[in-house]
């Protein structure tokens, strides 16, 4: 076979041995092989034939708009239809984004003691990809990051897609899930690049206190990790609490902080996100900036419709936001009243974010080994799905959502009543 090269001075023909190739051998990357999804994996290995007699009642899924009861802001729709009507808005963008965006993304997130402006922000196509390029541009095949436990899975499936270890610090139940900063500490060594910090917390449903966020600044600073902040529920903490971002309470820690309108403004279809430069000292410097913009220039940018409509979305009035939290906590006080009373389980009170984990007593249902058994003979009698906590890397618990309607609230809870009636075991 013949390889054709052309350069300056003309073609030039080399002949390349193929004789070894009289066979078909494709194969997958080695990226795609070490890519792993922990909640696919566990789900679909799960005999999941729910009850024909009964509806199915999802309490799994952590997308809002799936039942219908909740819908983005008018403002928001009508901020994408005027980008389309335009026709100004259907080319490529810079890959990072359109500076217009990223201005209206620097007020929405900045603060009195944590501001930024355009340059700081980076686009991502949704928030999933804004923490893909933050481990990304921090760290390499052979490097660590740590991650919270019970945490969501997606930082686990994409580090190992690229060599980089993922080590788990521990999280409290008995402590409303904070961080256990002494396991955190311990597991820092010379390739750690990151600690990443999840809150509001998916899977737990947790708020963390100012001061706990300075405790755990103070590890970082100590041994000179940057954090990774995951808060894309930053808008959705219950009554009573207040959101205290990472940035806010540094002013020596280098952050890269995530977020986009996926819950906050209950569009996750969408497909917005962003990073949040925060390097006061620049301790990043020019190389993760430009790291960040090499990243963003491999799918070249979220969508222009939508980054059109970016000053909209985010000038939303912080009414809308404060009639979905409402919502939200009908639905968990509902949830956690209801299941405190049934034996064996232990539901952890949540204080913001769309989820609640309850931890069920593994000795009072000897027929039912682990958290996925548990909810997988749950869907098949009583068609109610929960989502087995060893997706979270934290066995006998399960993480319900808070965004259901209130009528299927109260029906899944019956449901759920009647099953551990059943298998409970005194």
């Amino acid at each position: 076979m013949e390889q054709v090269q052309r350069n300056g001075n003309g073609i030039h023909q080399q002949k390349n041995d193929t004789s070894s190739r009289t066979k078909w051998k494709v194969s997958s990357s080695v990226t795609a092989r070490n890519t792993f999804n922990p909640i696919r994996a566990i789900v679909d290995g799960m005999k999941l034939s729910p009850n024909p007699n009964k509806h199915m009642i999802a309490l799994s899924l952590g997308d809002p708009t799936v039942f219908g009861n909740f819908q983005p802001p008018e403002q928001a729709v009508k901020g994408i239809i005027d980008a389309v009507s335009k026709g100004t808005n259907n080319g490529y963008s810079p890959s990072f984004g359109h500076e217009s965006a990223r201005t209206a993304v620097a007020s929405f997130v900045s603060s009195e003691s944590a501001t930024v402006n355009a340059g700081d922000v980076y686009l991502s196509c949704g928030c999933s990809d804004a923490i893909q390029m933050a481990i990304t541009v921090l760290a390499s095949p052979g490097d660590n990051i740590i991650v919270p436990r019970p945490g969501f899975s997606l930082y686990k499936t994409i580090s190992l897609s690229q060599g980089i270890g993922v080590k788990f610090y521990d999280c409290l139940p008995a402590q409303q899930w904070e961080a256990d900063l002494e396991h955190m500490e311990s597991l820092i060594d010379e390739k750690t690049k990151a600690i990443v910090v999840v809150n509001p917390s998916n899977p737990c449903g947790s708020n963390f206190s100012k001061k706990h966020i300075r405790d755990i600044l103070s590890v970082a600073e100590r041994n000179k990790v940057p954090i990774i902040a995951d808060e894309i529920y930053s808008k959705i903490v219950f009554s009573g609490q207040t959101f205290i971002s990472c940035a806010s309470e540094s002013t020596t820690v280098p952050i890269l902080s995530c977020g986009g309108i996926a819950k906050t403004f209950l569009a996750p279809g969408w497909r917005l996100g962003w990073i949040v430069v925060h390097d006061r000292n620049e301790i990043f410097g020019k190389d993760i900036r430009t790291g960040l913009v090499q990243l963003s220039q491999r799918v070249l940018g979220p969508c222009t419709l939508v980054q059109a409509a970016l000053p909209a979305i985010l000038s939303t009035p912080q009414s809308f936001h404060d009639n979905t939290v409402a919502k939200i906590e009908v639905n968990a006080k509902c949830l956690y009243e209801r299941i405190k009373a049934i034996p064996g389980l232990s539901p952890i009170k949540p204080t913001a974010a769309m989820y609640m984990m309850v931890g069920f007593d593994r000795d009072r249902f000897p027929d039912l080994k682990d958290d996925v058994a548990f909810t997988e003979r749950l869907v098949i009698e009583q068609s109610v799905f929960c989502l087995p906590a060893k997706c979270f890397e934290y066995p006998n618990y399960f993480r319900v959502v808070l965004t259901i309607p209130e009528d299927q609230t109260e029906e899944a809870c019956g449901r759920l009543e009647e099953f551990c009636n059943k298998y409970y075991k005194s």
